[in-house]
């Protein structure tokens, strides 16, 4: 079985899959969790005191680091088979739509942008919340209203504000979700694909769904990052002197 998914061709791509639709779970969760900062940031603060580094939020990080680093590097070992194997022919499938998708030829360059945002998101939210807990260090220094506060690691939506009053930080994030919305247009019905779904019939259907859960995803990010933007002064004068209750 071990060397069915390492030196097969089928079963790396099925690795692909299995890691993709986990990440894919992983996200429309994230979103969800997110979205809750819009109806009530204590709300969302309580779902991040709940989560924090207690040992099942810190086995699911541990689980989607090791999702993370599996999808991507069984996706560069598959572009490196495909240009081998075909040129610079990527991703190649049994069902190709006319014209084929600028999205699924550049699924590594969209790879590295997502990995990119990610280590972005990781600097400013889990460096400064659960690592902090982890660590027992204290809380994270920023500069809030010129003034030096300290943020609870739990303080999730006063974080959130304070990140996305800041206009170059909303446009890198937003560039991300792009990003992760060119890549799992194609991603999330490729990976059905891989297991036999795309025939004449599910084909057009997959490539719907897979659109509908991108563009669901994309929304629920930036509708966020947008409205922390507008309302970054409300929000951040709200949650200021925040305390965790739990």
């Amino acid at each position: 079985m071990g060397c069915f998914l390492t030196n097969s061709s089928v079963g790396k791509k099925v690795v692909m899959s299995v890691t993709g639709c986990f990440l894919v779970l992983f996200i429309l969760f994230h979103m969800s969790m997110n979205l809750t900062m819009i109806f009530s940031r204590e709300g969302y603060n309580l779902i991040c005191e709940f989560l924090g580094a207690n040992w099942y939020a810190l086995a699911g990080t541990a689980l989607l680091a090791a999702g993370v680093a599996v999808h991507f590097i069984y996706a560069f070992i598959l572009t490196i088979d495909n240009y081998r194997a075909r040129g610079k022919q990527r991703y190649a499938v049994t069902v190709q739509e006319k014209g084929v998708a600028w999205s699924s030829k550049n699924m590594l360059v969209l790879g590295i942008i997502v990995i990119m945002g990610l280590g972005l998101h990781l600097v400013h939210f889990w460096s400064k919340m659960q690592l902090v807990e982890i660590l027992h260090s204290g809380a994270a220094i920023e500069t809030i209203n010129g003034a030096e506060a300290s943020i609870h690691p739990a303080n999730g939506a006063l974080l959130m504000a304070f990140t996305f009053s800041k206009w170059y930080n909303v446009v890198l994030y937003l560039v991300w979700f792009a990003a992760l919305w060119f890549h799992l247009t194609h991603g999330v019905w490729s990976m059905f694909q891989t297991v036999g779904f795309a025939n004449d019939t599910w084909y057009p259907r997959l490539k719907c769904i897979a659109n509908v859960v991108a563009t669901l995803i994309f929304l629920g990010f930036a509708v966020v990052a947008v409205l922390c933007f507008l309302k970054s002064g409300e929000y951040m004068t709200e949650m200021l002197h925040w305390t965790p209750g739990l």
